[in-house]
């Protein structure tokens, strides 16, 4: 089970209000005042419209899209043609639409936006994933995501089948370098984490075998490897056997689709990638409108 689904379940109360405050937020800050343009549409007009995909994606963000609709007006109807996590094609048509045509235009963009920045997170973990298929590495993101949709980056990258690595500061001990240097060492500030007891996880990043080797002599049981190249990753991993593999070892830095899948087969546990979620290019969408009678 991933971190997002521990605390967020799917369809439970807390996922639900997650998907409402949001789309709330999202609607407030693209509303205001009101839908100045929808005003031009007569308020009897009811239309049926189209939500298509103009390129090859992994669609994430269904529940987003519903509460975009039906939190402007419950009358709209929505009915899906594929589902949450699956791959569509490019012009294939995701669903239909219908009710009055204030309602639809108006929530037109908020829903947009969710859908295509949630399919192009998940789209590009899936990329990931399927890179290092047969390795022992999972794909896991970071903290480096859009401000106020940290939540739902983190969901969708569950949905191209990565994992998280933590959800915020709340949810775990990352000890970087500046916090190293605060605290004086490797030592004494792994010594601060484990007299915390916090009861969660604790993971120290390091810059190279010296400080991996002064990780593991602390008691880490998780260590980050920031910016090791391949060669180092397979000295680290032998270093970690060598101690009786203590620790989950994690490469972070550098990496892409083009070399993700060597630094897979190094034997390292996992991969931090921040691109998953702060480089994304948004999936192409539109939304296409048909007038029925009055």
């Amino acid at each position: 089970m991933t971190l997002f689904n521990q605390y967020y379940p799917p369809n439970s109360t807390a996922f639900n209000g997650l998907v409402n405050d949001q789309v709330k937020s999202a609607l407030d800050e693209d509303i205001g005042t009101g839908d100045l343009t929808a005003l031009l549409v007569p308020a009897s007009q009811v239309v049926t419209a189209t939500i298509i995909v103009r390129e090859t994606a992994i669609i994430c963000g269904i529940p987003w899209v519903n509460a975009c609709f039906n939190q402007v007006d419950a009358h709209v109807k929505i009915n899906w043609q594929v589902a949450e996590g699956e791959r569509a094609q490019a012009n294939q048509v995701l669903c239909e639409i219908s009710g009055p045509a204030r309602s639809l235009l108006t929530s037109e963009r908020c829903a947009l936006n969710f859908l295509q920045t949630l399919s192009a997170t998940a789209t590009e973990t899936s990329k990931y994933v399927v890179a290092i298929t047969g390795t022992q590495a999972q794909i896991l993101d970071t903290r480096k995501t859009i401000p106020n949709l940290r939540l739902a980056q983190k969901y969708a990258v569950t949905v191209g089948g990565g994992y998280n690595q933590r959800l915020a500061l709340y949810d775990g001990i990352l000890i970087k370098e500046n916090h190293i240097a605060a605290a004086g060492s490797i030592g004494a500030v792994m010594a601060q984490a484990f007299a915390l007891n916090s009861g969660k996880s604790i993971q120290i990043e390091v810059e190279n075998l010296q400080q991996l080797q002064e990780a593991l002599k602390a008691g880490a049981t998780s260590i980050l490897l920031d910016n090791f190249g391949t060669a180092l990753l397979c000295e680290a991993v032998n270093l970690n056997k060598q101690s009786g593999k203590r620790a989950v070892l994690e490469a972070s830095g550098g990496i892409t689709l083009e070399n993700v899948r060597e630094i897979a087969l190094t034997g390292i546990d996992r991969i931090s990638i921040g691109s998953i979620t702060k480089n994304i290019q948004a999936i192409d969408l539109s939304m296409r409108v048909k007038t029925l009678a009055r």
